[in-house]
C-alpha cells in the first residue's frame, strides 16, 4: 500500500496494491495490520456504501465531540474529495486539501482523522 502524507495533519492518501489477471482486479480495501503500520489505529465500526448521480453534492460533514475517521473510496467515476481541518486547536486549522478519487485507479482512497469536513 502506497500512503502519502499531506499537510494537514491526520490526513493520508492510501493507495493500495492492485492485482491484475484476465479476469479482472483484486485489492485489499482494508488490512488493520497494514493501517495500523502507518498510524491509523481507530477501530473500524462502520462500513457506508453510497451512489451518486452525476453532478451530485454529498454534504460536509464533522462529528462533535466524538469525531470520526472517513476512509473514501470510489468504485465507479470520480469524486472530488476535500478536507478542511476544522479543529481549532490544530496548527493547520483552516487549511484544505482536495484531491480526485476515480474508479479508474481502482481503490484510490482517503483517510481522515479528528474533527473535519470532508
Amino acid at each position: 500500500m502506497k500512503v502519502t502524507t499531506c499537510e494537514i495533519s491526520g490526513l493520508l492518501i492510501l493507495e493500495p496494491k492492485i492485482f491484475t489477471d484476465s479476469r479482472g482486479f483484486f485489492l485489499e480495501t482494508f488490512n488493520q495490520t497494514r493501517y495500523r503500520e502507518v498510524g491509523l489505529s481507530a477501530d473500524f465500526v462502520q462500513d457506508n456504501l453510497s451512489f451518486s448521480g452525476r453532478g451530485t453534492l454529498r454534504g460536509l460533514h464533522f462529528q462533535n465531540p466524538n469525531s470520526q475517521g472517513k476512509l473514501v473510496q470510489v468504485l465507479q467515476g470520480e469524486v472530488f474529495d476535500v478536507a478542511v481541518d476544522i479543529r481549532r486547536s490544530s496548527p493547520t486549522f483552516g487549511r484544505w486539501h482536495a484531491l480526485v478519487l476515480s474508479g479508474e485507479k481502482s481503490g484510490s482512497s482517503t483517510s481522515h482523522t479528528g474533527s473535519r469536513t470532508v
